[in-house]
């Protein structure tokens, strides 16, 4: 039994069309069959021609990419081949053909042509006619660059890489020399995508939105400042996570956060029931002013943090358990006490700065008090965008500055799409397997299912009925 595949092999904007025959012995487990283009490798490169070949990479200087390499004169053939196809098809007839006498356009010789790829810079003769008319979409006029190497320059910048290691990497590993205005001015065609992120409409109603942010260095005039750049994530009615947004920091202060509530509800945000977050300054004013009713709540974990910063090391575990009893009070009251006992003992008195960190948030800790397990888990803390944001840090730790803040919600906005696009594919790569054999990662933050939120949503629909029952 034999079954017809269709491969599309890209190649700057154009799609070509292979047709690939698969056999059926030619398949993989679970019944899957192979990829067209392993098939059509099959085909045209048999196991044996690739051994000659890799026992003969070496010798003489032959190499696989790179000046003078293999698979650079391989892309050359298909590229010219296809491009005298293309040229036949706009003439209308075959070169020799006598049919083209008299036509009133005919072949002109090839011109030279300059192209980088992803397996090294490669010469192409560049077939021409006399009326000037012929036009490649297989290499368009003026392209100096292949489909491809723009999506590996931005996965590159995406992943971590600067300007200045691109440039190094693609002339150390492909000897294409790539400069740092070219490599800037391809991640920045990215740019118009991340506004239209930032600005694209969201949902009415998001009832939990975390909120957290990471340091970032970004030069300003003279001097490189520190900036927080706060990524927001809302949970909607199904329980599904979004990244609505990221914002730098530029000013302390309710004058941003107001700007930034602003933002969300002029997108179409018109209700928030809890929002979850470090303490801020100004935060919660401009929060309630843009949704009435909305609680901010302190993250706990954060709180902990705060509070044993203070506290030596060989005391840490001793003072957490200590204050264990606050945080898992049944009440406010119950909270109280826990907080008045610790105030009273050794480790309190050693450290009355840890018991005054937990006074001055108590307004914004308390709100977690009045809600039942499920919720209280849900904004115990804002761990899920954290895990984003420790994969973010990786990202960024060695690039030293960046140079405005459009640059680092650019590079922020690309690291997601980047680690979730992996992800993703990861999955696919093993759809099909036993669901106990899966190893690929579940979604990190963008369109990831909230853990319980089925008993959260109900706790959630008792204590704002009003407001949750129109949305659901």
């Amino acid at each position: 039994m034999r079954s017809m595949t269709v491969m599309s092999v890209q190649s700057s904007d154009v799609d070509l069309e292979v047709t690939a025959t698969a056999d059926h012995d030619h398949q993989e487990g679970g019944g899957r069959e192979e990829p067209a283009a392993r098939v059509l490798r099959r085909e045209l490169f048999t196991d044996e021609v690739i051994d000659s070949m890799l026992a003969r990479v070496g010798e003489g200087g032959l190499s696989l990419t790179g000046p003078g390499g293999f698979l650079p004169e391989l892309v050359k053939s298909v590229l010219e081949r296809g491009m005298q196809v293309e040229l036949t098809d706009h003439l209308g007839y075959d070169k020799g053909d006598p049919a083209g006498r008299g036509s009133g356009n005919s072949r002109n010789g090839t011109s030279s042509k300059t192209v980088s790829s992803e397996v090294g810079r490669i010469e192409l003769d560049q077939p021409r006619d006399r009326a000037g008319s012929f036009a490649s979409a297989l290499v368009p006029k003026g392209a100096r660059r292949l489909g491809g190497l723009e999506e590996q320059i931005i996965s590159l910048y995406a992943g971590g890489m600067t300007v200045r290691d691109i440039g190094h990497h693609f002339e150390r590993t492909l000897g294409v020399e790539l400069s740092h205005a070219t490599i800037s001015k391809i991640t920045d065609a990215v740019v118009e995508k991340v506004k239209e992120w930032q600005n694209r409409p969201l949902d009415p109603f998001y009832p939990v939105v975390y909120l957290d942010a990471i340091v970032v260095k970004v030069r300003d005039g003279a001097h490189v400042m520190n900036r927080s750049a706060h990524i927001a994530v809302g949970v909607d009615t199904d329980g599904i996570k979004h990244v609505l947004g990221i914002w730098v920091q530029a000013s302390e202060g309710a004058k941003f956060w107001a700007s930034v509530c602003a933002e969300l509800a002029n997108r179409g945000v018109q209700d928030v029931l809890i929002v979850c977050c470090d303490g801020l300054t100004g935060f919660p004013e401009a929060v309630q002013a843009t949704w009435t009713g909305a609680l901010v709540q302190t993250c706990v974990v954060h709180l902990i943090r705060a509070s044993t910063r203070f506290v030596a090391y060989q005391d840490r575990k001793a003072v957490a358990a200590l204050l264990r009893p606050i945080y898992t009070a049944a009440t406010e009251e119950a909270a109280l006490m826990a907080l008045a006992a610790f105030a009273d003992s050794t480790l309190g008195a050693k450290y009355p700065a840890t018991v005054r960190t937990w006074e001055n948030a108590w307004e914004r800790f308390t709100p977690f008090l009045a809600f039942g397990p499920a919720l209280r888990k849900l904004i115990y803390t804002t761990n899920s965008i954290e895990s984003l944001n420790y994969q973010l840090r990786k990202i960024i730790k060695n690039r030293g500055h960046f140079p405005n803040d459009t640059a680092v919600v650019k590079l922020l906005w690309l690291a997601i799409m980047n680690i979730e696009d992996k992800r993703s594919r990861e999955r696919d790569e093993q759809r099909g397997t036993p669901a106990n054999q899966r190893t690929a990662p579940a979604r990190l933050v963008e369109g990831a299912v909230t853990q319980g939120w089925s008993a959260a949503l109900g706790e959630l629909a008792l204590v704002y009925p009003d407001r949750i029952n129109p949305y659901l």
